[in-house]
């Protein structure tokens, strides 16, 4: 949903809207954090009455501490001009570090590493939450355990193939399937907390601290599951472009954090009187009959959840794409009147074949829970981190103030990370290889842009002199315009050098044009173009798009009218300069990572396609690069 709908959508349908695309994740949690606390594991929690109001108290201020107050009360108000995710709060806190080279890298690696802990969450939620819902079965039915692994990677590959078909006419059922889940969340649990209505007393915070004090190692050890209940968090701050914060504020308060905290307390309920419960205490609050309907509704609700994953990599993929972290590549619009929504296909197929494999090798969601936390929590750190430079850098806080909270906030969230870190031996190795892949990849990619860009500034020619020549010492000039791209406006580009030299013409009117990404979401119409006029029929343009604006040269450079340069796409010459690099010795990155750039670079979604430009308009000027 745009931000320009956003405003014209009505409360309610807004907060509709965003049960259906926000909550998936966390609203799946219940079908495995308690079941994943009570495991028999290296360090098992014991199942008594005590532990399980202490696991409870854990869980409802989990979520009220880390979803509640840090996301909601403060993160979600750290807005890059109405949108967030990591990649918007990368931006702006790059913006406070402007001029400060070692500083605004810092600021880079953390937001880049925050962007692979998402990937790799993105990799191993889908996998966890329908690998949860379908084995139902086996609560059902033993027999039917064989099936499970199949059903789900069925489900997956169904998922994902349907991806290019565009989240329209699926995502208006997102929103009442979504309704019915929260419902039955809470039904389920009030049910069952019927039978014992004193689980509820679990809501006060003392029986969390005793379960510590009784318990200080296994406690510990249990908040390494116990940060399932919040998986999904980021969510909330992820996608408040989408809906505005308070669609998303009166969804949580007034509707979903209730469901959840009644379905937690009825579990809690039904394992203290039936301690043969745990072994799936989610399934066994329902009564035989609603069994397989209750599986058919927890499937939709974790292919609706993973969906927002897929949709949120899909996302965050473009963002860093056009802040020049990772190459160009193919993005395809599925809707006709909705920018946001898009699909990827080299994002889509790679993080299928991720989670399938994933599926495959641990078998159970009880096995993939060891892998899931360090990913979020990772998250988790990274952002409050990110969260202290904005606080103290663009709000004006001090650091007083800053350092209070944020150290509230960081005592929580490492606590869950060192919790995660007793899993890496037993799965949590997964998500930390995934990240560094990733984190390897966009990070030689930035660097090696930046290398070859410093290199090919160093042999331009100084524009201005260049067009005084021409002035001196003119060639045959032709007629039409001819656009030359290039991400150095004050430089002569290759390919107007190149084709000056060797069909020794050139046109009428010259365009040397730079297309400039911000840091910033948005850019409007007023502030889109920029037009200098140069002498000897030459203009400098300046196209400027937003991270999360759509790149459409034809339809932009319109916008030069006004400053009395008309340029006609179709009778317009686009020459583009096409580099072929070639490794060396040099110093600035090693050799390996320098193949390992020029294999992305060769691989990179065409210039021609990324800004939209008519192909039989495109002219591209080839020359040898040594990096």
């Amino acid at each position: 949903m745009s931000k320009d709908n956003t405003q014209k959508t009505p409360l309610p349908a807004l907060a509709l809207a965003a049960l259906g695309v926000v909550f998936g994740d966390i609203g799946t949690s219940p079908l495995y954090t308690m079941k994943e606390v009570f495991a028999v594991g290296h360090h098992p929690v014991p199942l008594n009455p005590a532990n399980v109001y202490g696991i409870l108290s854990l869980i409802t201020w989990a979520l009220i501490m880390v979803v509640s107050v840090k996301y909601v009360a403060f993160i979600m108000r750290a807005d890059n001009r109405g949108e967030g995710g990591i990649m918007a709060l990368l931006a702006l806190a790059s913006q406070s570090a402007q001029g400060n080279r070692v500083r605004q890298r810092n600021i880079m690696y953390l937001g880049i590493l925050g962007a692979c802990m998402f990937y790799a969450d993105g990799m191993i939620t889908p996998a966890i939450s329908v690998l949860s819902a379908v084995e139902g079965l086996e609560v059902a039915a033993s027999s039917l355990h064989p099936l499970i692994v199949p059903i789900t990677l069925m489900v997956l590959f169904g998922l994902f193939w349907t991806q290019s078909k565009g989240t329209a006419v699926v995502g208006a059922f997102f929103g009442p399937v979504m309704l019915l889940w929260f419902g039955t969340l809470g039904l389920l649990g009030i049910i069952n907390i019927g039978h014992d209505p004193s689980i509820l007393s679990a809501f006060n915070p003392t029986y969390g601290w005793q379960f510590f004090a009784s318990h200080p190692w296994i406690a510990f050890v249990a908040l390494g599951a116990v940060v399932l209940a919040v998986t999904g968090g980021e969510a909330l701050y992820a996608d408040m472009g989408h809906f505005g914060r308070l669609p998303i504020r009166i969804t949580w308060f007034g509707f979903v954090l209730p469901a959840l905290l009644l379905n937690y307390y009825g579990q809690g309920a039904l394992i203290i009187h039936d301690v043969g419960s745990i072994k799936n205490p989610f399934y066994l609050l329902a009564p035989d009959w609603a069994l397989f309907p209750l599986i058919f509704l927890a499937t939709l609700a974790t292919v609706i959840a993973s969906q927002a994953v897929i949709t949120g990599a899909f996302s965050v993929s473009r963002q860093a794409l056009q802040l020049g972290y990772i190459p160009r590549m193919h993005i395809q619009h599925t809707s006709e009147s909705e920018q946001g929504q898009i699909y990827m296909p080299r994002v889509n197929w790679g993080l299928m074949a991720a989670t399938m494999i994933l599926v495959i090798g641990f078998g159970s969601s009880g096995k993939l829970a060891a892998a899931y936390g360090i990913a979020v929590t990772g998250d988790m750190v990274i952002t409050s981190l990110l969260a202290a430079i904005v606080f103290h850098e663009i709000w004006r806080w001090s650091w007083l103030r800053t350092g209070i909270l944020v150290a509230v906030f960081l005592t929580i969230d490492l606590s869950f990370f060192s919790a995660n870190v007793l899993k890496i031996p037993d799965g949590g190795w997964v998500p930390l290889l995934m990240a560094l892949v990733i984190f390897t990849l966009m990070l030689t990619w930035k660097s090696g842009r930046s290398m070859l860009y410093t290199r090919l500034k160093s042999e331009a020619m100084d524009i201005l002199p260049f067009i005084e020549a021409i002035g001196a010492h003119p060639p045959a000039r032709v007629a039409g315009t001819a656009l030359f791209m290039t991400p150095n406006p004050d430089g002569v580009p290759h390919a107007l050098l190149h084709n000056l030299k060797h069909n020794k013409v050139l046109h009428e009117r010259v365009v040397i044009l730079t297309v400039r990404f911000m840091d910033y979401p948005h850019t409007s119409a007023a502030e889109r173009v920029s037009v200098e006029v140069l002498p000897y029929q030459f203009y400098r343009v300046t196209v400027q798009y937003g991270f999360k604006d759509e790149p459409d040269l034809p339809r932009d450079l319109a916008l030069c009218k006004p400053f009395d340069l008309d340029i006609d796409p179709m009778d317009t010459s686009f020459f583009i300069g096409k580099e072929i690099l070639i490794a060396s010795e040099k110093s600035g990155m090693s050799v390996w990572r320098k193949k390992i750039f020029i294999g992305m670079f060769r691989s990179a979604e065409t210039i021609t396609n990324q800004f939209n430009l008519p192909p039989n308009r495109v002219v591209e000027l080839g020359a040898q690069v040594k990096i």
